[in-house]
């Protein structure tokens, strides 16, 4: 009984969690909740108010008591050594907590817990809480308390998660508590198959008259130049978002410009050449509860069945081979001690067919800066005093093009002062249709029973992270 609820602790709240990842050693993977089955799991659940108040607590093995809140209210909360590590083992016994608001949530285990699954648990629960009366406070917990342990004993079965999907547990645990129609709308909608963690996060029954899927990949694009043109950090943060508009309950599939993706396809060929630059190592994945990590895994294709409406569907990095969309040439120049002079030029490095928008720069100046006289060549250039800075804005910026801008600055005598310490250049733009890590979507389809007709959309938009040149 306890492997089975072992195997269902990992399946569910994979299932609840909205996450997974291709990433072997996450604490998302639900295979490395498997792995670590023989870990102890949680002995009980506390709800802590900062004074170390117990406002509720749920018992889900032998031999724990709520002493155990005077333990942690001890040794945790009046030591004020929570800011320090949400785990404190004492005596043989795990803490593990998160803090929302006035409240601790505090899961309790004895021996070497699993961690990673347990503080992924404590945040399950917050949503879900939070799903059902909004806010997590104290307030709000007294006044559904009864609520409260309904759910506690759904989403956790002898120390072991279980379904912490909201949509699903609001299928048969109401607010109002009409247990009747509940029952009967558990009924009408399959919750059952739900519940067991079939596809949860897609309900039954879905039409649409006009069926379309919309794939967008936003990447930012992170950069630190040093003053001499040298890169110092240069990487991509993706994310591809899905708007499904789809009827029944429909299998996509779309594969990227991954590097092991081309290289199995040109094996599987038998053919060694491939065409250089092609593919693009992707790091650090983390997927959607709804992909298959095990057909990515095998052949690096992304399958799933998507949830209704807009989502999520991964998470990337890219270290390597980046597409710088602007390259900053700045030259400041310091006049003496009440003087500077300014010379920017930036250069957009993206093809001529493609525009950026919403380009703005900011160029640090001096605290005891006097009088900022600026002009470019484009867009609007102005010193902003509360900014400590001149602000160079541009709408519309073409690709392959170079805009330039120039200044200078008189600052105030002071006595002193400690020398500038020249903050970077930092630039803010958007670049449609533009992929600065070179990913790509190679082909999408979609599969469904009745075979209908589907109309895919696939948008690129590139905006700035922390992009920034040092001077």
């Amino acid at each position: 009984a306890e492997a089975g609820a072992e195997a269902a602790a990992a399946a569910a709240l994979a299932t609840g969690s909205g996450s997974a990842t291709a990433d072997r050693w996450s604490p998302k993977h639900p295979s490395h909740y498997l792995r670590a089955s023989s870990a102890a799991m949680i002995a009980a659940l506390l709800f802590i108010n900062q004074k170390g108040e117990v406002v509720i607590s749920r018992m889900y093995r032998d031999g724990f008591s709520r002493q155990v809140a005077d333990t942690f209210r001890n040794q945790v909360i009046i030591s004020k050594e929570a800011g320090r590590s949400p785990v404190k083992i004492i005596g043989g016994t795990s803490f593990m907590f998160i803090k929302h608001g006035n409240m601790y949530l505090v899961a309790v285990s004895q021996g070497n817990a699993q961690v990673a699954l347990a503080f992924q648990f404590l945040h399950e629960v917050v949503k879900v809480l939070k799903s059902y009366f909004g806010d997590f406070n104290e307030d709000s917990i007294r006044n559904n308390f009864v609520l409260i342990y309904e759910l506690l004993d759904e989403v956790l079965d002898y120390g072991y998660p279980q379904n912490c999907s909201a949509d699903v547990l609001k299928m048969y645990i109401t607010q109002e508590g009409n247990r009747k129609a509940a029952a009967e709308r558990a009924q009408n909608s399959g919750v059952t198959i739900q519940a067991t963690g079939a596809i949860s996060w897609r309900k039954d029954g879905i039409k649409y008259r006009k069926n379309e899927l919309f794939i967008d990949v936003v990447e930012n694009c992170n950069l630190l130049m040093s003053s001499k043109g040298t890169i110092l950090r240069n990487d991509v943060s993706g994310a591809i978002m899905v708007k499904c508009y789809l009827s029944g309950t429909p299998e996509c599939k779309f594969g990227l410009n991954d590097k092991l993706l081309l290289d199995n396809e040109a094996k599987m060929k038998k053919s060694n050449v491939r065409r250089a630059g092609s593919g693009i190592e992707i790091d650090d994945v983390s997927f959607h509860q709804c992909v298959k990590l095990g057909k990515f895994d095998m052949d690096r294709t992304i399958s799933f069945v998507p949830p209704d409406g807009e989502f999520q569907l991964m998470t990337y990095r890219i270290t390597e081979n980046v597409n710088l969309p602007f390259r900053v040439l700045p030259v400041v120049k310091e006049l003496g001690r009440t003087r500077l002079e300014i010379n920017i030029k930036v250069k957009s490095m993206f093809t001529f067919k493609l525009f950026a928008t919403n380009v703005v720069m900011k160029i640090p100046l001096p605290k005891n800066t006097a009088v900022a006289n600026v002009s470019a060549a484009s867009g609007k250039c102005r010193y902003e005093p509360e900014q400590q800075g001149i602000i160079w804005k541009l709408r519309r910026f073409p690709g392959d093009t170079e805009y330039f801008m120039s200044g200078e600055v008189e600052m105030m005598s002071t006595m002193g002062d400690k020398a500038w310490s020249r903050p970077p250049i930092t630039m803010d733009f958007q670049v449609p249709m533009f992929a600065a890590s070179g990913l790509h979507v190679r082909f999408l389809k979609v599969f469904e029973k009745s075979n209908y007709q589907t109309i895919k959309w696939v948008r690129y938009i590139t905006k700035a992270g922390q992009y920034q040149h040092r001077i």
